[in-house]
């Protein structure tokens, strides 16, 4: 997977993926990430890259031409075809664990991150992107999401987990939220994990996670218990 970001802040996107799973993945080359700064494509001596938004309102929106540029400077090595683009804006489709599924299938991802008030509609239209949202609430730019939704395909790609089935049994996949989970020590302050987990019958252990995982999403999320019981038919 190769992941490109369109930023005015490469160093934040370059910071969080260099860490953890991610950072480990990038370093074994199960992923790759490119930053690209739009400033770069500017075309002024001062690399200034927003103006002032025509008709009026408060703030500075970014103009179409250095973002148009820096998108055509990737697009020349990708090339279309296998590449997806997406936007990261309040607007966008929401994102979650299908989505996620999906996007791991591609070769190339661009992010298209925004600042200030937003981009020229104009070069929107022409790089045509998938928008994409995290939830239904305004972030300072589009950074944070696009770190968000790299980590979540990331851990879909065979190879970035520890183990090839880790993924398997987190939230989300199977419709479900995850079971409670517990480790060493055995009591704690006077609290004992589930005997059944200290059995070694993996068929009870396994009946016991589902039903676990059923009964928290019952409690917490009853929307997507509906959805699991409609395709389930139960």
């Amino acid at each position: 997977m190769n992941y490109y970001v369109m930023t005015l802040f490469p160093e934040l996107i370059q910071n969080v993926m260099n860490e953890s799973i991610t950072g480990r993945a990038i370093k074994n080359n199960r992923i790759n990430l490119e930053t690209v700064n739009i400033r770069d494509f500017a075309g002024n001596r001062y690399n200034q890259v927003d103006d002032y938004i025509y008709g009026g309102g408060s703030g500075m929106l970014m103009q179409p031409g250095p973002v148009w540029r820096a998108y055509q400077s990737i697009i020349k090595r990708t090339g279309t075809e296998k590449t997806r683009v997406l936007y990261m804006s309040p607007q966008g489709r929401t994102f979650d664990q299908s989505y996620a599924k999906a996007l791991s299938h591609n070769e190339n991802i661009i992010f298209l991150c925004g600042h200030y008030e937003g981009i020229d509609e104009r070069v929107i239209e022409m790089i045509n992107p998938c928008e994409v949202s995290i939830g239904d609430f305004v972030l300072t730019g589009g950074e944070l999401p696009a770190v968000v939704i790299m980590d979540a395909v990331s851990r879909l790609i065979p190879g970035v987990l520890g183990k090839d089935d880790s993924a398997v049994y987190e939230s989300f996949y199977n419709g479900l939220l995850e079971y409670p989970q517990y480790t060493r020590p055995p009591v704690f302050e006077g609290k004992e994990v589930p005997e059944v987990l200290l059995s070694g019958n993996h068929k009870k252990i396994e009946e016991w996670r589902l039903k676990k995982s059923i009964e928290r999403t019952e409690k917490r999320r009853p929307d997507l218990y509906q959805s699991y019981l409609k395709k389930h038919s139960i």
